[in-house]
């Protein structure tokens, strides 16, 4: 007795990842799911640079708009000593506010820059906006302080003469103020990803193709042995 399980010279289809008729697969090769996965990690690591460095040079444009826009503290001088012209304001609060704030706006805005600049984001974006933005906030405090008055304020004093009211130089008491837009850069850039960034497509399954149908089974009587009655 025979019992062909498969037709000549046809594989068996048995296998639930082949291909269908329409060609299309269950689940993307390797072909297909490196196609959405944007730039390698080189290219990646090349943009984070790339903004770092910008974001860096970005903070000399923080340190002039700093040394515009923070309050002056007025000394006056008696010829002896250098004393505070209004010992109650609050200029020196205002300088390390006006610093805060405007860390806080160049990370907003950094961060939306680096968004449409690659909207995939990335963890070497949300690094270069950290490590750029403490960069900047360096550099503009140190031209802030540079460009300012002076910081001789004895010389500043003997030049201006007695009783005559002068700037103090420009300092950063709270240097927390420097976390300011690398905080900001951070976290919002994370958060128009998490809302605005692209979505992964879901992977579509296709079902498997029945298998081919089997020819009906045939049955065949063995040869009678010799002397055997049938």
């Amino acid at each position: 007795m025979t019992a062909p399980l498969t037709p000549p010279h046809q594989p068996p289809n048995d296998d639930p990842w082949q291909k269908g008729p329409s060609g299309a697969t269950p689940w993307p090769g390797p072909e297909q799911a490196g196609d959405d996965d944007g730039p390698g990690l080189r290219a990646e690591l090349v943009q984070a640079a790339v903004v770092a460095v910008v974001l860096a040079v970005l903070g000399v444009l923080l340190g002039l708009l700093w040394m515009w826009l923070a309050p002056r503290v007025p000394l006056i001088s008696d010829g002896k000593a250098v004393y505070l012209k209004d010992s109650e304001g609050e200029q020196a609060i205002g300088g390390d506010g006006t610093f805060a704030l405007l860390g806080l706006a160049f990370g907003v805005v950094s961060a939306a820059a680096v968004f449409l600049f690659r909207r995939r984001g990335g963890v070497p974006l949300v690094i270069a906006l950290a490590v750029g933005g403490l960069l900047g906030s360096l550099l503009a405090w140190r031209v802030g302080i540079w460009l300012g008055p002076s910081q001789d304020v004895v010389a500043t004093a003997k030049h201006a003469g007695k009783g005559v009211t002068f700037d103090a130089p420009l300092k950063l008491a709270a240097k927390g103020a420097l976390l300011a837009w690398p905080v900001a850069a951070m976290i919002v850039h994370l958060g128009v990803t998490a809302v605005f960034g692209p979505r992964d497509p879901e992977p579509e399954w296709t079902p498997p193709s029945p298998p081919a149908t089997l020819p009906p089974l045939s049955y065949e009587d063995p040869a009678p042995e010799p002397g055997e009655r049938r």
